[in-house]
């Protein structure tokens, strides 16, 4: 599993024009599900996201997670995360999971983050739909995170 998570002021996802969730302070995590990832994935990058140090302490130190400083979290599927650009111009998605199910491991990974940050600080867009994600980057600060090697 790949997470691109970005320190953000807000973030909100759009669709069909009506906002359908936003945050203020906290991270989107851009979230890719690979062939063979497992819900040990899931579990593992959730806490990481959760207790990632990229918010700053009193010292302007990086010190702080999204829990530390009362954030929320904004979780977008991305299968394009899995799209390989070694061979030409066009992307090749055959490493992203099957959409059946990455969608399950996508709710998994929200549900480990939820018992992490709690119910209410964690928001989602809608998996598979066409969304319009506004991220207004803080720094800007972009990780990419990934589970643990098998």
């Amino acid at each position: 599993m790949r997470a691109l998570v970005q320190r953000v002021i807000r973030g909100s996802v759009t669709i069909d024009g009506s906002i359908y969730s936003q945050i203020g302070k906290g991270i989107v995590i851009l979230l890719g599900v690979k062939n063979g990832d497992t819900e040990e994935d899931a579990k593992y990058l959730a806490n990481k996201c959760a207790n990632l140090r990229i918010f700053d302490d009193e010292n302007k130190r990086m010190n702080l997670s999204v829990k530390d400083v009362n954030g929320e979290a904004l979780v977008v599927s991305q299968f394009t995360l899995y799209g390989d650009t070694r061979h030409g111009n066009r992307p090749d998605f055959t490493q992203a999971s099957k959409p059946e199910e990455a969608e399950i491991l996508y709710n998994k990974f929200v549900e480990y983050l939820k018992k992490a940050m709690g119910e209410e600080k964690v928001k989602t867009g809608v998996f598979k739909a066409m969304m319009i994600v506004e991220i207004i980057n803080d720094g800007p600060v972009t990780l990419l995170v990934e589970s643990k090697e098998k």
